[in-house]
């Protein structure tokens, strides 16, 4: 909500623009004001809005007119006044001013006022004047309401700013249709979603204890008995749909808030929500309707907000981010909650009905479910739920962090139902971590992550998919006659299971690039923020595993811990054409031989656990030693600090001569006894 309105009175001269002024600062009438008074500025703790007010003056003399224009251009809003006892004026509103506003292309509430009642002779009912108002409000959707007061007495006057305020602060326009007299669809659609994230135990009502939370939530007070009743009787007799009897509790709620008596057994439709909000509208009270928006993320033009959807969230180079205990939480209970028929596994019906409240499942174009564990009918289990929302956080937290607030996080508010008013809610950071730094890690040889990022790397044909295919539970692809069937890998294949070593439960995200973008992510720095990277070879074809040879010394990959894997076991052994055959090769590099698999007959050896491993204890896998598990940038870093500690010119020649000679260079003993290892570590690594 905006902290400022600029008001600018404009109409016909001689109507009581300037004097309306004068009579609100001065509350009192004053006879034979200047022609233009100056701008006036409310300070914010005067007005009932709290927000800075300026009043601005003006004359629709000729000599005037560029002021006059330059003002309508910089306002909020137009007050456009007419006196009551000059007919000519009030008709100069349809045929002069509310075309004119248009002509200079604003599109800003306008507040007809109409001054000098005191000149009125007789009463004029609301009726009257609704009805003598509805032909302009009909042709000028940007008319919000007619006020109706007198500077002399005065009467009113507070109230044509307070409208005017209202007008800004709480726009008609945007949820109301003044012609139709109805609900805008933008306004009827967040507002359903709003009853959808308020229904927490999703029985399609609002009962007592939801309605509670509702209001505390909102407007930061509980919902007494009374009122909770005056509700239903409002909505009882003005809509036949309204309400409904709530369903008996499948299990005891343990709701954190309720009222302090038993209300009765009724609970609120979402045709009642809606039309308690139409009421609020027509009545004046545009300023609940915008409350309960705004406290649901909304601006003004009822899109969320991005600051809503994506608030503040640092991430430090090297580290990843998770959900915390409270995020698993919430992902395990929305699961449960949309997992009608309790089978343990969400079907389609399910997942849509979920993501209504969002534009839609994340993870469409991505192959989803068979990126995660399902069940044998395709639906998604708890298993591959979790597993699923712990990838695309580590991957891409921001789409978590917008899910959490499409979704509702946190499901109900956790204040206790004797508070008078609700503690502020947790936000959507609040489901997210992030963990130390992998290099960090990797010199404490000590892993605090739960979550692995693993790249596949290997050449086409080498069995990487159905690796990754098994991985999920997904079945190997045959041919006619039983053989693998190749489909060339055209984009990035991302999957995630749970991992269980330990004692504990570990997430592995196993991502396929393809040869279309394998070599974009490897030589980018920012993308090699992984934490294994898994060198696969068909070990049928004499040809595969120089392609992962030739990828290690095309990319400086020795800092990142590595696991070889052999896959179509099941196939003979061929000798590889190579300098040296694969285990030869890893136990040079210090590294276990490659795991032989045959994913065709499900002869997996316990591959996956053996990554996991290695996520876990990074140091045991460092190709040539753990010196070299610092990433490039980092030891470039720590060289340049260096360097400057040092402060000479002998350390700057010492540094560039290890870049120069990667292999056995030595430094002189001084900087040997200062950093107790090689230089040749800043970059080091060496070729088989």
């Amino acid at each position: 909500m905006r902290r400022d309105v600029r008001i600018l009175l404009a109409g016909d001269e001689g109507v009581g623009k300037s004097t309306i002024i004068t009579t609100l600062i001065k509350e009192f009438y004053v006879p034979n004001v200047g022609d233009i008074i100056p701008e006036v500025t409310i300070p914010p703790e005067v007005t009932p809005e709290n927000v800075t007010t300026y009043i601005v003056d003006s004359s629709p003399k000729e000599q005037h007119r560029p002021h006059l224009e330059t003002e309508i251009r910089k306002a909020h809003v137009i007050c456009v006044v007419y006196a009551i006892d000059d007919p000519n004026s009030f008709n100069r509103l349809a045929t002069y001013w509310l075309p004119y506003f248009r002509s200079l292309g604003v599109n800003i509430p306008v507040i007809l006022v109409g001054n000098k009642i005191d000149l009125r002779g007789g009463e004029v009912t609301n009726a009257a004047l609704e009805e003598e108002i509805a032909p302009i409000m009909q042709e000028f959707k940007e008319v919000e309401t007619c006020v109706e007061c007198s500077a002399k007495t005065p009467v009113n006057v507070s109230e044509v700013f307070y409208f005017a305020q209202k007008a800004v602060l709480h726009p008609t326009a945007p949820l109301y249709d003044s012609r139709e007299h109805c609900l805008k669809p933008a306004c009827v659609e967040a507002l359903k979603r709003i009853f959808k994230l308020c229904d927490v135990n999703k029985d399609g009502l609002l009962d007592a204890t939801e309605l509670n939370d509702f209001q505390r939530k909102c407007f930061d007070t509980s919902l007494q008995l009374q009122e909770l009743e005056g509700i239903k009787d409002t909505v009882r007799s003005h809509i036949a749909n309204g309400l409904s009897v709530v369903p008996p509790p499948v299990h005891p709620s343990s709701s954190s808030s309720s009222p302090a008596d038993t209300p009765s057994d009724e609970g609120l439709t979402e045709a009642g929500f809606l039309y308690l909000h139409t009421r609020f509208i027509q009545r004046g009270r545009l300023e609940t309707t915008w409350t309960v928006l705004r406290k649901f993320g909304y601006a003004e033009d009822l899109k969320l907000k991005e600051s809503f959807l994506e608030p503040k969230f640092d991430v430090p180079y090297d580290c990843s981010v998770e959900l915390s205990a409270s995020g698993y939480q919430f992902f395990t209970d929305i699961f449960e909650l949309y997992d009608k028929d309790k089978d343990g596994a969400l079907r389609q019906e399910e997942l849509d009905d979920l993501f209504s409240t969002s534009p839609g499942c994340p993870w469409i174009d991505q192959g989803f479910p068979d990126t995660t564990i399902s069940n044998d009918d395709g639906a998604v289990t708890l298993q591959g739920w979790l597993a699923q929302w712990s990838m695309t956080t580590l991957l891409d937290y921001r789409t978590t962090l917008h899910y959490l607030a499409y979704l509702g996080f946190p499901l109900s508010p956790n204040v206790p139902s004797t508070s008078a008013s609700s503690s502020a809610p947790l936000p959507t950071t609040a489901a997210l971590q992030v963990t130390r730094a992998r290099h960090s890690d990797r010199r404490r040889g000590k892993v605090s992550r739960n979550v692995f990022r693993c790249y596949v790397c290997g050449a086409a044909g080498s069995g990487k998919t159905s690796l990754l295919r098994a991985f999920v539970g997904k079945p190997f692809k045959r041919g006619p006659n039983g053989e693998g069937v190749y489909e060339p890998t055209t984009k990035v294949i991302s999957v995630v299971n749970s991992v269980e070593i330990n004692g504990s439960e570990k997430y592995l995200v196993l991502q396929e690039f393809g040869s279309k973008y394998e070599a974009e992510a490897l030589r980018n720095s920012r993308k090699m923020e992984v934490d294994v990277i898994v060198y696969v070879h068909d070990s049928s074809d004499t040809n595969s595993f120089s392609y992962i040879s030739n990828l290690r010394q095309q990319y400086n990959l020795d800092h990142i811990p590595s696991i070889f894997v052999a896959t179509k076991s099941d196939l003979d052994l061929a000798q590889q054409r190579h300098k040296v055959q694969p285990d030869v090769y890893c136990r040079r590099l210090g590294l276990q031989v490659p795991v032989a698999v045959s994913v065709r007959t499900g002869e997996l050896a316990d591959v996956f656990h053996e990554i996991c491993k290695v996520a876990i204890d990074p140091l045991s896998a460092i190709p040539g030693g753990a010196e070299r598990s610092l990433s490039t940038v980092y030891k470039v870093r720590t060289a340049v600090t260096l360097t400057a500690i040092l402060g000479g010119t002998t350390a700057t020649i010492l540094y560039l001569a290890g870049l120069r000679n990667l292999g056995g260079w030595r430094t002189p003993n001084l900087l040997s006894w200062l950093t107790g290892t090689k230089l040749g570590w800043i970059l080091g690594r060496r070729e088989l």
